[in-house]
C-alpha cells in the first residue's frame, strides 16, 4: 500500500472514529478471540493424533497458535508459523518439525473447501474485479513482480537454484521426512475422529469469521446483510492468499473498497476496512505477544528461532 493511499484511509477512519458502534466491534473482536479458541482446538485434535502416548496440552497449542498469528500480523509470507511450530516442538515430547509441518497441511483440507465454495459464490455473483480490472485497484501488491521483469528473471533463478539443491539434499533423506510428515496426517485416517475432532471445530472456526465481519460492518455503519458479509469475507481470504505483506495489508482494504462499492460511500468503506484491519491486529499483537512472553519469558522472538540448533539427519 502506497504511502499516500495509507495516510488516506487512516484519515477516513480517524474522520468516522466518533460514528463507530462499540458495542457491536466489541462483539466483533469477541467472536475473533473464539475463532483463536476454536483453531487451536482443532490444530490440538491433529497434534494428538499424530503423538498418541503425548499428552498434548491444548493451552500448549493455543499459545503456539496465537504467538504464530502475532507474528504473521506483523511479518510477511508467514513467518509466524515458523514460530509456532518452534513452540509446539519444544513442549510436546518427541515432537519433530516434519511431523508438525504435516498437521498444518491437515488444517488446508477444510479451509480449502470453504474458501473455495465462497471463490466460487463470488464469481458467480460477479463482485470480483476482472483481470483487466486488478492492475488499476489501489494498493495492490500483487503485480510488483510482472512489472519488474529484471527483479522476476532474478527470482525465478535463486527459486530454481534453491530447489535443485534442496533437491539433491533430499534425496538421501526422503523416505525417513516422507514418514515424518505422514505421521502429521494420522488422523486422516479416521475419517470419523478427523470429522469430529477437526473439521468440526474449523466449521466453528469460519462461523466465528464470519461474525467477526457482519459485526464490523455492523461496527462501522455499513450494510450488514448476508451478501456484505460473504463478499467482505472473500476479500480478506483472497488478500491472505499471496502473503507479500503482513497481514495482507494494502490488498485487502482496495479489494474491500471494490467488493461492497455502490454499499457506503468511498469514505465509510475505508474507515470500515482500515478500522478492521487495526482493531484485529491490535488483538492479535496483544493476545499473540503475551503468549509469546509467557512462553519464552521474552519478546526477542527473531533471537530464540535463530539459537535454534539445526534438525538432526535422519
Amino acid at each position: 500500500m502506497c504511502v499516500d493511499d495509507l495516510f488516506r484511509a487512516i484519515e477516513s477512519f480517524l474522520e468516522h472514529l466518533t460514528s463507530i458502534a462499540w458495542g457491536a466491534l466489541a462483539l466483533a473482536l469477541l467472536c475473533h478471540l473464539g475463532r483463536f479458541g476454536a483453531r487451536s482446538r482443532a490444530w490440538r485434535n491433529v497434534v494428538a493424533a499424530a503423538y498418541p502416548d503425548v499428552d498434548v496440552r491444548w493451552r500448549t497449542i493455543f499459545g503456539g497458535y496465537v504467538s504464530g498469528v502475532a507474528v504473521n500480523a506483523i511479518v510477511p509470507a508467514r513467518g509466524g508459523d515458523l514460530l509456532r511450530l518452534y513452540v509446539v516442538k519444544h513442549r510436546v515430547e518427541g515432537a519433530t518439525y516434519p511431523t508438525l509441518g504435516g498437521t498444518l497441511l491437515v488444517e488446508t483440507i477444510f479451509d480449502s473447501l470453504v474458501a473455495g465454495a465462497l471463490l466460487v459464490w463470488a464469481l458467480q455473483a460477479g463482485i470480483l474485479p476482472g483481470l483487466d480490472v486488478l492492475p488499476r485497484l489501489p494498493s495492490i501488491d500483487w503485480f510488483w513482480l510482472l512489472s519488474h521483469p529484471r527483479a522476476t528473471a532474478i527470482v525465478l533463478v535463486v527459486a530454481v537454484v534453491l530447489a535443485f539443491v534442496l533437491g539433491v539434499w533430499a534425496s538421501g533423506h526422503v523416505e525417513a521426512f516422507r514418514r515424518r510428515v505422514a505421521q502429521g496426517l494420522t488422523i486422516l485416517r479416521e475419517p470419523r475422529v478427523y470429522l469430529r475432532g477437526v473439521a468440526f471445530w474449523q466449521a466453528v472456526d469460519w462461523a466465528f469469521r464470519l461474525a467477526t465481519v457482519f459485526f464490523m460492518l455492523r461496527a462501522f455503519g455499513v450494510d450488514a446483510d448476508v451478501g456484505n458479509t460473504l463478499a467482505a469475507q472473500v476479500a480478506q481470504s483472497l488478500a491472505t492468499l499471496v502473503p507479500l505483506t503482513p497481514g495482507g495489508i494494502g490488498t485487502e482494504q482496495a479489494l474491500l473498497v471494490y467488493v461492497l462499492a455502490g454499499e457506503a460511500t468511498r469514505s465509510e468503506l475505508l474507515s470500515f476496512s482500515v478500522g478492521m484491519k487495526l482493531s484485529i491486529l491490535a488483538l492479535n499483537l496483544v493476545v499473540g505477544f503475551t503468549a509469546i512472553f509467557l512462553l519464552l519469558r521474552t519478546l526477542r522472538w527473531r533471537d530464540v528461532l535463530a539459537r535454534e540448533p539445526a534438525p538432526e539427519q535422519p
